[in-house]
């Protein structure tokens, strides 16, 4: 028997969940939690095989942050991400953060409790895509914090003048953290630079 605590900050999603889950008689929901802090102060008294926590918990603490709370416990359970959020950076700082795997809400029941199987077991839960994805994330080479302030003003549309005259630094030095960015993006111009970074989650 696997047991299961839930962590989601919508009662509905909870309860939709805890219905998939009834539908396997190898699987007991044992505790339900609306936020992080309460999920885990739960998850050690329950001690439950594996928890399924959401991405975006509200006010307080995150799923990252509540992975990684959970995964430090004296007896730590394994922790499966269930979200609606795919952007490559959750996926990479929820494996960082612990996370056993990372699944969508919309992902069929057979695969959610195959996961949860999986977890329960020691297994690394992630679809090849998110896998590969994730993996190319984690080798790209790290923007700098002034490369980061340059990005943001790139993708809101500034030009290099006015991304120089905001930043108080010379156009020249500006085409050259543009040219870095590129390049570590591993693409061919701003726009495109602009979409990557989001779909990453470097900038909003």
């Amino acid at each position: 028997m696997i047991t299961v605590m839930l962590i989601d900050d919508h009662p509905i999603v909870r309860a939709g969940v805890r219905a998939v889950l009834d539908t396997a008689t190898h699987v007991t929901v044992v505790g339900e939690s609306a936020s992080g802090e309460e999920g885990v102060a739960a998850a050690a008294l329950l001690s439950p095989d594996v928890v399924l926590c959401d991405l975006r918990l509200g006010a307080g603490i995150d799923g990252i942050e509540t992975t990684r709370r959970l995964r430090a416990l004296a007896a730590p359970p394994a922790v499966l991400i269930l979200t609606t959020y795919d952007r490559d950076v959750d996926i990479l700082r929820a494996i960082e953060a612990g996370a056993a795997g990372y699944l969508l809400k919309d992902a069929p029941t057979v695969e959610i409790l195959g996961a949860l199987a999986a977890a329960a077991a020691g297994e690394t839960v992630l679809a090849p895509e998110l896998a590969r994805r994730a993996g190319a994330l984690r080798h790209d080479p790290e923007l700098t914090k002034r490369e980061l302030e340059v990005l943001k003003l790139v993708a809101r549309g500034d030009s290099n003048r006015d991304i120089a005259r905001a930043l108080f630094v010379s156009e020249t030095t500006i085409k050259t953290h543009v040219a870095h960015i590129l390049t570590k993006l591993g693409v061919v111009n701003r726009s495109h630079a602009a979409a990557v970074a989001r779909e990453r989650g470097l900038i909003e």
